[in-house]
């Protein structure tokens, strides 16, 4: 008798937790939640977070709730690797939202792709990222694109044309600076001096003195805002007047306190601005605002946009599979995200706009939007 209780009892354990499971879709994410970039993997992590939270208020995906798995990758490559593959071989996702750094991103890539489990990147815009197989996907637009809209801005509307370049070796950075060099001198314009720095690194002093005897019109900085505000804190420390330009990396709240107010009056291109009018971004806004009482930067709204985006594919699957996640994130085109249109390319990289924006103390001014290229 004791016996048949207790496999009894084993039994109903079993249904009930069979059962939870099996009303349960996992996704993963990882990021870099502690680190030199915590804020960002902190930014990506409330969006997706918000998504999740609205996605299941409304019932989920086909009567299933998700489950969001997050992991710290300490903003490291290794700890990347290592966390995607628990993720998938012990966590069981169906799909992995991550990373936001580009050499993060490559690192874990490979992982996904060996297992066959979809990958999205809401930030990583170095173009090897999504190279890496079948499996990758990104929801931003690409350093090939991200370097024209730069190099367009800073000779067709700032009419400069000598700029110097200061990069880190990431593989964002060095990425972002061969596009940026690219197109410049496809416009007509010059590099005169092109130099870099550690990642690790905090005085700059012999590049930018290095760099201010060539007298530079521009400096173009493709860097993460850790670094890059102290780059202009020392910039303008030695007497640099020319204006400061740069990528995505920039976009953080703590840039214009940490820069001591130097990188105020520069220019970066970005994701989305939140001076935009249209009724989806500002609703966005709202919404965050209301759940964590702060004002989403891009990395949260890529977030948010990446975690509606797998959805909508997970949606019109006939079983929630990896397979069949992959193949309808392959297909889908014009996904009215906050950040704008998003189509995905043969490539699996998101065809879509770009912004510039100024900074003014804690305000990014919407300077202009720059369409894809066609």
């Amino acid at each position: 008798m004791k016996l048949l209780v207790s496999v009894l009892l084993t039994l109903s354990f079993c249904l009930v937790a069979c059962t939870k499971k099996s009303d349960e879709l996992v996704i993963g994410e990882f990021g870099s939640l502690t680190g030199n970039e915590a804020t960002f993997g902190q930014s990506t992590n409330k969006g997706i977070r918000m998504a999740f939270d609205e996605l299941n208020s409304a019932g989920g995906i086909k009567g299933k709730k998700l489950k969001l798995i997050t992991y710290d990758n300490q903003g490291k490559q290794d700890e990347s690797a290592a966390v995607v593959k628990r993720l998938i071989t012990q966590d069981k996702a169906l799909a992995i939202i991550g990373e936001v750094a580009s050499s993060r991103s490559l690192a874990a890539a490979p992982i996904a792709q060996q297992y066959k489990v979809p990958m999205i990147s809401p930030s990583s815009t170095n173009p090897k990222v999504t190279k890496v197989g079948d499996y990758i996907f990104r929801i931003c637009f690409i350093d090939t694109f991200q370097g024209y809209v730069m190099a367009k801005f800073m000779i067709d509307t700032l009419k400069l044309k000598k700029v110097a370049i200061l990069r880190d070796v990431s593989d964002y950075s060095m990425g972002l600076a061969d596009n940026f060099a690219k197109e410049v001198k496809a416009m007509g314009g010059e590099v005169i001096v092109d130099v870099s720095y550690g990642t690790s690194d905090i005085d700059f002093k012999a590049q930018l003195t290095q760099i201010k005897s060539k007298n530079p019109e521009a400096i173009f900085v493709p860097g993460y805002y850790t670094q890059v505000a102290q780059i202009t804190y020392q910039g303008r420390q030695l007497g640099i007047k020319a204006p400061f330009l740069g990528g995505d990396g920039w976009d953080n709240s703590e840039l214009e306190a940490n820069s001591k107010k130097a990188v105020n009056g520069s220019y970066y291109s970005n994701h989305y601005s939140t001076e935009s009018t249209d009724v989806k971004v500002q609703d966005f806004i709202q919404k965050f605002k209301a759940k964590f009482n702060e004002t989403p930067d891009a990395m949260a709204a890529l977030g948010y946009d990446a975690a509606k985006f797998l959805a909508a594919a997970m949606e019109r699957t006939t079983e929630v599979t990896p397979e069949n996640i992959r193949s309808e994130l392959a297909k889908t085109k014009d996904f009215a995200g906050v950040t704008g249109l998003i189509s995905m390319d043969s490539n699996r990289d998101a065809v879509k706009a770009a912004v510039v924006v100024q900074v003014e103390g804690d305000q990014r001014k919407l300077i202009s939007t720059v369409a894809p290229r066609q």
